[in-house]
């Protein structure tokens, strides 16, 4: 399905980042890990990158290869981490690999962006959202003192404001036939999940119990492969909800239907 596609997964040390390597690997692909932390078990090449620091991605963006077919943007941070490092690393620094990676890639890649059932509720945030459009890294701390983006908060944030910057950017660059989309899983079991219960507590502990089980990784890169097969190539600019029935529920029990 991905014979001969280079792809480029961020956050492939561990959890879903590493499922989707092993599994696009597995799919015929040439995959090049990227992550803070070397892998136990390294998929293809490995650069070591900090995705809160704009110059470590500079020298990232600039070693990488020209030509890869896909980005998958999977790295990312957890709300018990600081707001900061959650915004920088969530939303900015995944923004800026991916416009300064785009002149890399070949024509007709896919970039597929790890959002949340956390993010959709972006809607009811636009004010923030649109304020953040031209965040840049210096920008986060008065940002999220300006706005009041703490702890939780961080992170639902992020993944709202990366939801709306997908869909933003359904054509941007449809003349080179390059696509962007999105996954929004529920919660999902891997070395993260306890910092989500923790964080989120009654709301996290409600939900386990609505779903008949949390996802795992391997309920994640089956979806990221199809986005980054050719199969997709008509999905632009779309979020894809991955949770098991989660956000049907949501919308169900909003909207007064059983």
């Amino acid at each position: 399905m991905l014979q001969g596609k280079t792809i480029v997964v961020t956050g492939a040390a561990s959890g879903i980042g590493a499922a989707s390597a092993a599994l696009l690997a597995a799919c015929g692909a040439d995959v090049i890990s990227v992550d803070i932390n070397e892998p136990d078990r390294p998929v293809g090449r490995f650069f070591r990158a900090d995705l809160s620091d704009k110059s470590s991605i500079d020298e990232l963006v600039a070693a990488l290869p020209a030509g890869a077919n896909g980005l998958a943007n999977i790295a990312g941070l957890p709300p018990t981490r600081p707001a900061e490092a959650v915004v920088k690393v969530n939303l900015v620094g995944l923004k800026y690999l991916t416009t300064q990676l785009v002149p890399k890639l070949s024509d007709g890649a896919s970039v597929v962006n790890l959002a949340s059932l956390a993010g959709l509720g972006w809607a009811d945030a636009k004010d923030v959202v649109m304020a953040s459009s031209d965040l840049g890294f210096d920008d986060v701390a008065a940002f999220c003192r300006g706005h009041k983006i703490s702890e939780a908060r961080s992170y639902f944030f992020s993944k709202e404001a990366l939801i709306v910057w997908t869909m933003q950017n359904r054509w941007t660059w449809r003349a080179r036939g390059i696509r962007m989309n999105s996954i929004s899983p529920g919660p999902v079991d891997t070395p993260i999940l306890k910092d989500f219960i923790e964080t989120l507590g009654a709301r996290a502990e409600e939900d386990m119990k609505t779903m008949d089980r949390p996802g795992t990784p391997a309920d994640i890169a089956p979806v990221i492969a199809f986005l980054m097969s050719d199969g997709s190539a008509w999905i632009r600019g779309t979020n894809l909800p991955v949770d098991g029935g989660m956000f049907s529920n949501v919308l169900c029990s909003t909207h007064g239907f059983n």
